[in-house]
């Protein structure tokens, strides 16, 4: 069903794993669809299986860290797609260590593409929706801004600084047509989990009611359902998608 036709879609981090699955999702609800990243191969990958959608697609390489960023992608796409209907904040990274043995760039790098660049994008965007008083905003938190993880102090406070920033967004904009959501996922299928040796996987696996760990395109399902008109009356909400990790 092309829910989302005639509507523009923007995803950071859209070029692989969670982000990826998103993108697809939304193109196959048919939204037009752009997606922002740092690694050029995989955005001019991704833009291929997007467009084998039957939908129009703009990769753009760009760090979302600097805030001149997001006025440049917007305009770009405004300029190429149309005004951007809808946003997916999904790009982050992770530095992990210690809490005293983090450093000041490990903290800041990823409080910078977490938390700063998110509102960077939110900004910009709830600029152009506020003036159609239509808009989705979509923010992909992670369990361990609810419960916490040790080496994570940063990503930790990160995603959950994005919660905090959601609910008071969705607060500020709900009377001009505009939902603010954000989704957190637990441990997911991604570049990120793959590097995670058998021994840590099995451990995690018992914490995990389901025992399995999560897939991008279950995370892709909900983002697809918040941005609809059937979650029109939806904001201001954190949900999680870890098979019942959060439940225990």
């Amino acid at each position: 069903m092309k829910t989302l036709k005639g509507k523009v879609a923007l995803i950071t981090g859209g070029d692989r794993g969670i982000g990826r699955a998103i993108a697809l999702k939304l193109a196959e609800n048919g939204a037009r669809i752009a997606i922002v990243g740092r690694d050029e191969k995989e955005i001019e990958k991704t833009s291929v299986e997007i467009s084998d959608k039957k939908t129009r697609v703009l990769g753009i390489v760009s760090d979302i860290t600097k805030e001149s960023s997001a006025e440049e992608v917007f305009s770009y796409v405004e300029k190429e797609l149309g005004s951007v209907d809808i946003l997916i904040n999904n790009a982050g990274i992770v530095k992990d260590n210690l809490a005293v043995t983090m450093s000041d760039t490990e903290w800041m790098d990823v409080i910078n593409t977490n938390l700063n660049a998110q509102f960077y994008y939110a900004r910009k965007a709830l600029r152009n929706m506020v003036k159609k008083r239509y808009g989705k905003i979509v923010f992909i938190t992670s369990v361990t801004g609810m419960t916490g993880n040790p080496g994570q102090a940063n990503y930790s406070a990160a995603k959950a600084g994005l919660s905090g920033l959601t609910k008071t967004l969705a607060a500020e904009y709900a009377k001009k047509g505009i939902t603010i959501n954000c989704v957190a996922p637990g441990y997911t299928e991604t570049d990120m989990s793959k590097r995670i040796n058998s021994t840590k996987k099995k451990e995690i696996l018992k914490t995990i009611p389901m025992g399995r760990i999560g897939q991008p395109e279950e995370i892709a399902s909900l983002v697809a359902f918040l941005v609809s008109e059937e979650a029109a009356y939806i904001t201001g909400q954190e949900i999680a998608v870890d098979g019942g990790f959060t439940c225990i």
